[in-house]
């Protein structure tokens, strides 16, 4: 019988995890000390139902948005700041949402609370979006542009690119694991928030991100909504970036030369 549980443990498959964990949380607060931004301005009416918003020194001419990971049920949007660093250098504002977790709330209202997040930060930060989101926040990303998600035709308009890093696209096999106990997945709440199962809107512009050193599981995901999604009139694209585990294919953000930066801005022209 497949370990379903071996199968999505990242921390188990990258024995530096920790470490790389602990260098996020003092980078992060590095970079919010040097830079100029508004921390937690509310969305919702909890403390983690709001987002962060760093500004570049120049007027922004695009927002970027970063939902962070975790599965649902750690870390919060502070352990991530320093990754605003890239898109930053080209002129671009930030901004990273935060939300309530699992079990205290289901993967279906923490879906909602980012549909409110961007609506909210749609009026913070003017121009055209990129949505970018990692692993738990890849999967809220491309949840977005799903055909159940109704946002304003105007704001709609504005969303030029999806970028979802190691996302999670099929929730159904988390349902054998023991991390379920705190999800609380239901077999019907897998189907609902799983996007391979869903129609994305058209038009709608897609990156399906991951890296080639991830679990077969995170590999197989990202392929999966690849494939199925060509069967609609959408533009999608499938990445393997070299050499990057689950938690190394987030440095490309802080660097802007890279081509996951390069890759957002190209959306932008």
């Amino acid at each position: 019988m497949r370990d379903w549980d071996k199968a999505y443990y990242n921390s188990g498959a990258v024995p530096e995890a920790e470490a790389i964990f602990a260098g996020w949380q003092t980078k992060a607060q590095e970079f919010r000390a040097d830079c100029r931004g508004e921390l937690s301005v509310a969305y919702g009416d909890t403390p983690r139902q709001s987002f962060d918003v760093f500004w570049p020194e120049e007027t922004p001419r695009a927002t970027m948005v970063f939902v962070h990971g975790g599965y649902w049920k750690a870390f919060d949007k502070e352990n991530f700041s320093h990754f605003a660093g890239g898109a930053m250098q080209h002129g671009l504002c930030v901004a990273m949402p935060g939300y309530d977790l699992c079990p205290a709330v289901s993967i279906h209202q923490i879906t909602r609370q980012i549909q409110r997040s961007i609506e909210t930060i749609a009026k913070t930060c003017l121009g055209p979006i990129v949505l970018t989101g990692h692993s738990a926040g890849g999967h809220l990303v491309a949840r977005m542009v799903c055909d159940d998600i109704l946002f304003p035709a105007s704001l709609r308009s504005r969303i030029k690119r999806i970028i979802g890093i190691s996302g999670l696209y099929d929730l159904r096999p988390l349902c054998r694991t023991r991390m379920n106990d705190t999800l609380g997945l239901t077999a019907e709440e897998a189907r609902a928030e799983s996007p391979v199962l869903s129609a994305p809107h058209e038009p709608c512009d897609l990156v399906a991100w991951v890296g080639a050193d991830e679990l077969s599981e995170f590999r197989r995901q990202t392929a999966s909504l690849n494939n199925l999604w060509r069967g609609f009139d959408i533009r999608i694209e499938h990445h393997e970036a070299m050499d990057r585990n689950h938690f190394t294919v987030l440095d490309d953000l802080c660097d802007p030369g890279s081509q996951l930066i390069q890759t957002a801005l190209a959306a932008l022209v």
